[in-house]
């Protein structure tokens, strides 16, 4: 199946006002594109290792719907400027074809058939309508085409097993081969939302807290994600774990970590919610509790974070960071300091840092 996606050049202002117009004529699921800057609490809700540079912002936005293509659609078009638009001849915005052709389509939100001429003609009239009231920008449309990939799975071509010092990190999907068996493995499916380890500042943390746990060890990972940290800890022998993250997908993929390495759920407790601000969660966690916190976060992050962490780890506890660029490694060390912690060891891969700490006794 193929999918025609219909975009409109615009101005950020008139984002929510144009999704709005144009969800009256059937247009629903719109996909932004801009380079607004995330606020704060936009960034706590992005559970990735660490998140990309922003490009500066514009104000020009670019807001996409899709329709679905018919199977036997095919050729070239042009929009009423004249430019050419590839994939099919049904859909023209220009009189003159062939009026034999099939220029039926389907609207994703409601799966049913819309002529593509009056569609576009429908979402010119919004454009015009806006403009009488409001900046909308340039306001041009066009179209293109794509492939009905399966997109919720096609990321997994790009994941496959490595090692991290003597420890085999391998997916779901892939098996463990013969001469491996004896080595220590991690069986991993991160899923669309959480990290899978290859990156710099996973592998920094689970080289540190390799060096400092035992079969006492009792850790919190804060920003769990998969679960893959503290999984790992578990898989070397530590008494027990736990882990806070924002996202409620963590939990099931948490869970299915746990099982996919044979790890009992009771060997490691779980709560969604915000340790740095949220008393609950800090209650829940528990206070001069632990041996060993990570925190593979934001520097930005672990600068409110760490005075909160000291509450929560014994005496003589360690504390390891990541997800530290290295222009903000100062930044982590000086909160660290502030905290009334002893820096042990700042390590590097690459451009990233990672920070370990331990609080006095």
């Amino acid at each position: 199946m193929k999918w025609k996606k219909l975009t409109v050049k615009t101005v950020t202002e008139a984002e929510d006002i144009l999704i709005s117009e144009l969800y009256d004529i059937g247009l629903e699921g719109a996909v932004i594109e801009d380079s607004v800057p995330l606020t704060a609490w936009e960034k706590e809700q992005m559970f990735v290792d660490i998140l990309p540079d922003a490009p500066v912002d514009d104000g020009i936005a670019y807001v996409s719907f899709f329709v679905e293509v018919p199977e036997e659609d095919g050729g070239l078009t042009t929009n009423k400027s004249g430019q050419a638009i590839e994939g099919s001849k049904a859909g023209a915005l220009k009189p003159g074809l062939d009026e034999a052709a099939d220029n039926s389509y389907s609207l994703v939100s409601t799966g049913q058939p819309v002529d593509m001429d009056a569609l576009i003609k429908a979402v010119e009239e919004k454009l015009e309508s806006m403009r009488r009231f409001m900046d909308i920008g340039e306001g041009s449309i066009t179209l293109s085409e794509t492939e009905d990939k399966d997109w919720m799975n096609n990321w997994k071509e790009f994941f496959h097993q490595f090692y991290i010092d003597d420890l085999l990190i391998t997916p779901s999907w892939e098996e463990v081969k013969p001469e491996d068996r004896d080595k220590k493995v991690l069986h991993i499916d991160p899923g669309t939302a959480f990290g899978t380890g290859m990156h710099e500042t996973t592998q920094l943390c689970i080289k540190q807290l390799k060096k400092y746990i035992t079969s006492d060890t009792v850790m919190l990972d804060v920003g769990t994600g998969s679960g893959i940290l503290a999984i790992v800890a578990l898989l070397y022998g530590i008494q027990k774990a736990a882990g806070t993250d924002l996202d409620p997908c963590a939990v099931e993929a948490v869970q299915e970590n746990l099982e996919m390495n044979g790890i009992a759920s009771h060997a490691f407790d779980m709560i969604i919610g915000n340790l740095i601000t949220e008393k609950e969660v800090q209650d829940w966690a528990g206070y001069e509790k632990y041996d060993l916190i990570t925190a593979n976060i934001l520097a930005e992050v672990l600068v409110p974070l760490t005075p909160v962490v000291v509450k929560h780890l014994k005496p003589g506890g360690i504390y390891i960071t990541s997800g530290i660029i290295k222009e903000k490694e100062q930044l982590v060390v000086d909160a660290v300091k502030a905290a009334g912690m002893e820096v042990l060891e700042v390590t590097h891969q690459n451009e990233w840092v990672s920070v370990t700490a331990r609080r006095g006794i």
